[in-house]
């Protein structure tokens, strides 16, 4: 299996990565400033992976990459599956696929599994539509 190895996903600063579990989040701070965020709940035994957020003087050095990689590997310890609501954890995962492992195969979410719509250059949700009866 292809591994990324951490110097692949580095940011250009040196982060911590803290778990906030009264904020129910993971950020990344350099410092005492939280430069990005990761926000999560547990449904049902899964780690429900909600939104990624970077603060915008941060953004284009890595930082989101950096964060979902060391928050995945401090979940695949646990044993616990994720749910992937936010794309950019999806995208992460399509590009880092050592970590599909992680995707609940029952409930992997509305952002597991991205693919690219060449026509309008922009991730698309890669899942099936359900037709709605009224």
């Amino acid at each position: 299996m292809d591994k990324t190895g951490l110097g692949e996903v580095e940011s250009s600063w040196e982060l911590d990565v803290i778990n906030d579990t009264e904020r129910s989040r993971w950020f990344a701070a350099i410092g005492a400033e939280a430069i990005a965020e990761l926000s999560y709940r547990f449904v049902g035994g899964r780690v429900v992976l909600l939104t990624t957020w970077v603060d915008p003087a941060y953004r284009h050095h890595r930082v989101a990459t950096e964060l979902i990689a060391r928050v995945l590997d401090e979940i695949r310890p646990t044993g616990k599956k994720i749910t992937v609501i936010c794309p950019v954890v999806g995208e992460f995962i399509a590009r880092n696929p050592q970590y599909r492992d992680l995707i609940d195969k029952v409930h992997p979410g509305s952002g597991a599994y991205p693919s690219t719509d060449p026509q309008a250059g922009r991730t698309t949700s890669n899942r099936p539509l359900r037709s709605r009866t009224t």
